[in-house]
């Protein structure tokens, strides 16, 4: 297992992998010997390797869920369900600002300038933005749209849904992490009964 070593340490700190963040690594994950070597190294630890609905995202889950993963995944969904609104809130903003039909997928790519003119020639939009950016999961204090839009990009990159190709060029491409938050929000509603639908509006509804 030498040669899966950086790969396992990037899974077991917790990384989502897919084809945008690291094409190579998500190449070599499909390689059914590959996951089999890694589930077996990870299988005395109780972690597995998973993958999201569509299989375009890698990432380590429990093998068990006894009484240690219970807790941590009780912490993890306690952190998760604080974003969640406001990564709804950002991918509504995101069709309605782009004009876009559908959700954010993997590979699209986003440019802050675009959402900031869209933004000063709508007030509507420039409202939620607002709202959107001083939410304490994007954590903006400012209340100039350009310094909104660099907190609110940073905090997705920092957090692994986007990508910054090059640091000296504004654009970003949407990861795989997105189709997982995704999944995780529909499972959510749907088996769990979290109060998800209480809380969002119809329209962030209507996105799953």
């Amino acid at each position: 297992m030498i040669e899966q070593g950086p790969l396992l340490e990037r899974l077991l700190a917790g990384e989502f992998l897919c084809a945008v963040s690291d094409e190579t690594a998500f190449r070599h994950l499909q390689d059914e010997t590959v996951r089999e070597q890694i589930d077996a190294y990870l299988r005395p630890l109780n972690r597995r390797l998973a993958t999201n609905t569509d299989g375009n995202v890698y990432f380590l889950a429990w093998l068990r869920i006894d009484e240690a993963a219970r807790e941590q995944l009780s912490r993890q969904l306690s952190d998760t369900v604080g974003s969640l609104l406001p990564m709804l809130e950002w991918l509504q903003l995101v069709q309605e600002t782009l004009g876009r039909d559908g959700l954010a997928a993997p590979g699209d790519v986003l440019k802050p300038a675009d959402f900031s003119s869209r933004c000063e020639d709508h007030q509507g939009l420039r409202d939620r933005l607002d709202r959107l950016a001083s939410d304490p999961f994007f954590g903006s204090q400012s209340d100039q749209l350009d310094a909104q839009l660099k907190q609110v990009f940073k905090r997705l990159k920092e957090h692994g849904y986007l990508l910054q190709p090059h640091a000296d060029r504004q654009y970003y491409v949407v990861t795989g992490k997105i189709d997982y938050l995704i999944d995780l929000v529909r499972f959510i509603r749907d088996e769990e009964h979290l109060p998800i639908k209480d809380q969002s509006s119809s329209s962030q509804q209507s996105l799953l």
